[in-house]
């Protein structure tokens, strides 16, 4: 990695938690100085501009988040396992999770609706995205005939694990309440639990 890319991937690293907790609209150029202790013609000079840096900040948030979540996935023996993942994963990291700002997804997704259309697509995507993963982890669990209930609809499924996870946090962080986050966890592990 050269000097560039490395200065590069530092900004990145530093700026992807502020942009997470203030938001993209937030975060100002003093923001970044001040996390990275660089010069704004250091900044610049890397990054053509604010939306370059907010976008490799939103990837680079969404690649930490993806990695604890697949890391846990590779480790699991059964479909079943798998998709527990999900809820055990956001019950663990959870403390982790708001000192960070809370889920990347999200946060981009409530703050570019209406403020930045290509943040917007990207947090689309990432939840489609997330959706399909677990799809096909549904799909392969049929597969193997794990997953057993008569009529099982993997898509529908897997909308409304992501739609309540992605609710849980909202909940749990708007009320500070963990046992809130507990017992939605809990009726996530029942959705997984009825596939049979």
């Amino acid at each position: 990695m050269s000097k560039a890319e490395k200065t590069r991937q530092f900004i990145i690293e530093k700026t992807a938690p502020v942009f997470n907790k203030k938001g993209y609209v937030g975060t100002s150029l003093n923001d970044m100085i001040e996390v990275t202790g660089l010069t704004k013609g250091s900044i610049y000079g890397n990054f053509e501009n604010k939306d370059e840096v907010m976008i490799a900040a939103f990837e680079y948030n969404l690649k930490m988040l993806r990695q604890r979540f697949n890391a846990d996935i590779d480790n699991k023996a059964t479909y079943k396992e798998k998709l527990y993942s999900y809820p055990e994963r956001y019950r663990a990291y959870f403390d982790k999770l708001i000192i960070s700002g809370g889920c990347p997804i999200q946060n981009t997704a409530v703050e570019a609706d209406d403020t930045h259309p290509v943040l917007k697509d990207m947090a689309m995507e990432a939840i489609l995205s997330w959706k399909n993963s677990i799809v096909s982890l549904i799909e392969k669990g049929i597969e193997a005939g794990e997953f057993k209930a008569p009529g099982i609809n993997p898509e529908r499924v897997a909308l409304t694990m992501v739609a309540t996870i992605e609710g849980a946090v909202l909940i749990t962080r708007l009320t500070g309440r963990l046992d809130h986050l507990g017992s939605i966890m809990d009726s996530v592990k029942k959705m997984i639990d009825d596939l049979g």
